[in-house]
Parts: structure tokens; sequence; C-alpha cells
């Protein structure tokens, strides 16, 4: 393949796991209560938390897991769990605005860029594991900065569906917004039970072999 078909088929996997369109919805919850500069604020730090983790993981990750003692499995099972709890809130439309204090504003702003919008909505447990496992399987300096283009490119996509997203909101208006997100929250669960049953299944193995 062509280095052209590779950033294609990177960029693909990146925005199918990094889900723009599912993050929108519970992005807008989140910020309802913010002015459009605070919003876009918001915006930018959640995209560079997660583009900075994702370069991290890609980079280091495979020597972090080992550090730590960590498995792409473990994390695969928590994303799971967290996945599921955030879909299953999507589909029955919990997710209410929140009220903010004028001067908890900025506090509020740090929070939520960081977690859960920068982590591990945006850099979750699937974006990480797909970072690490490319990264890993690059054998040369041009197919590694096909990767972090490929990321690049995803997180600058993301940050123009969140800065765009009260224009995207208004057009598909109230019903529309409450359909979007049901669908997204299914399709959020179905990732999670995915992941979690992908992540289990080793440890399943294991004791089994034991």
């Amino acid at each position: 393949m062509d280095n052209l078909t590779i950033v294609l088929l990177y960029f693909t996997s990146f925005f199918t796991l990094m889900n723009p369109m599912g993050i929108m919805p519970v992005f807008l919850t989140m910020t309802s209560e913010l002015s459009k500069r605070e919003r876009r604020k918001t915006a930018v730090k959640a995209v560079v938390t997660a583009t900075s983790v994702l370069m991290l993981f890609a980079f280091a990750g495979q020597y972090l897991f080992n550090f730590f003692g960590i498995s792409v499995a473990g994390l695969k099972v928590v994303g799971g769990f967290l996945f599921f709890i955030m879909g299953y809130d999507m589909l029955n439309a919990r997710l209410s605005p929140i009220k903010i204090k004028e001067e908890d504003v900025d506090s509020y702003v740090d929070d939520i860029s960081i977690t859960p919008l920068g982590i591990p909505m945006i850099a979750g447990p699937g974006a990480i594991t797909n970072a690490i496992v490319l990264m890993g399987e690059s054998t040369d300096y041009s197919s590694k900065m096909i990767v972090v283009v490929s990321i690049l490119l995803v997180s600058v996509v993301l940050l123009s569906v969140l800065v765009g997203a009260v224009g995207i909101t208004r057009f598909l208006g109230n019903t529309g917004n409450k359909i979007m997100m049901k669908l997204m929250g299914l399709i959020v669960m179905v990732i999670a039970v995915e992941f979690f049953f992908s992540g289990i299944t080793p440890y399943i193995q294991a004791i089994i072999a034991n």
C-alpha cells in the first residue's frame, strides 16, 4: 500500500474509535452553561489533552504498560465499564445540563477538558490501544510519522466538530439531538460490550489454562 492509503486507513481507525459525533452531544450538555469563548477553550483543552495522551502512548505506551504492570486487556475491561455507563446515560437522555457558579467556571473547564472529555472519551482504551499497536507495527521513521499524522488529522477534525457543535445541534433541532444522543448511546454501549469481552477473554483463557 502507498503512504496515502495507509494514512486513510489509520485515519479511519482513529476517527471511528475517537467518535467525534458521539462525543459532540456529551460535550454540548456538559458545556451548556458556558459562554462561546469558554466552550471553545474547553474543546481546545480536551483535544490537546487527548492528542498528548495518544502521542505519549504511541511512543512510550508499551514501556509504561510494562513498568506499571498494566495490560491492554485490563485497560479494555475498565474502558468497557466506563463506556457502558456513559452509553446507558446517553440512551436514557440522562446527561442533564450542569449549573456552574461564575467563580468555578475556570476550574470546571480544566476538570472536564481533562476528564471525562480528554480521557477516556476522546483518548479512550480503543484509541490508546490503536496508537500502541500501529506504532508497534511501524518499523521505520516514515511509518511512525504516518501514525503521528493520522492522530493529528483526526484531532483537527474533532476540534472542528466540537467548535462547530452549537451550529450542528441548532440545525438538527431538539428532537434531532435527542435521537442522535440515543443512537450514539446505543453505539457506545455496543462498543463497550465489545471492549469488555475482548479485554476479559485473555483472563478467562488464562484461568482455563491453569
